[in-house]
């Protein structure tokens, strides 16, 4: 048996280019927004002009929830940072982590029989998702409460 040693924590896994992406397309709604409405034609009016520019932030607001994503793992247990919702687990309450060929995110399977999919680990990012879903997986049989049958 492969025996790996846990990565020391607290550890953060967090995608690379998810939130480069959702950030600068923030950006760019906001200034496009706030720019859109300087120039736009005398017709429109002030309600109009910060509608406009209400819109953008409110864009700006969603592409930011996609960009939190992650992963927390400390003494305790686990915190999984997802767009609308964080969830806290303690370790005894993860039973596995697992992620097939073709997820987007993996999945920790949970003692009271549900899954959860982890968005902060991307499966585009081939091989640091692999590593971050090892080192999960080992932290989980390292610190869960049923040690494994030999």
């Amino acid at each position: 048996m492969d025996e790996r040693r846990p990565p020391s924590l607290p550890v953060t896994w967090r995608p690379r280019q998810t939130p480069i992406i959702a950030y600068g397309l923030a950006v760019v709604m906001v200034v496009g927004a706030v720019v859109l409405a300087l120039i736009l034609p005398e017709q429109f009016r002030l309600p109009d002009r910060l509608g406009l520019v209400v819109f953008g932030c409110l864009v700006a607001g969603l592409l930011h929830l996609l960009g939190r994503t992650r992963v927390v793992a400390d003494e305790r247990g686990i915190t999984v940072v997802n767009p609308l919702r964080v969830h806290r687990y303690e370790w005894p309450e993860i039973l596995d982590v697992t992620m097939a060929e073709g997820d987007p995110w993996p999945k920790l399977d949970l003692a009271n029989g549900l899954s959860l999919g982890a968005m902060g680990i991307q499966s585009t990012e081939r091989e640091r998702s692999r590593k971050a879903v090892s080192e999960l997986s080992t932290l989980i049989h390292d610190r869960g409460e049923a040690p494994d049958r030999v």
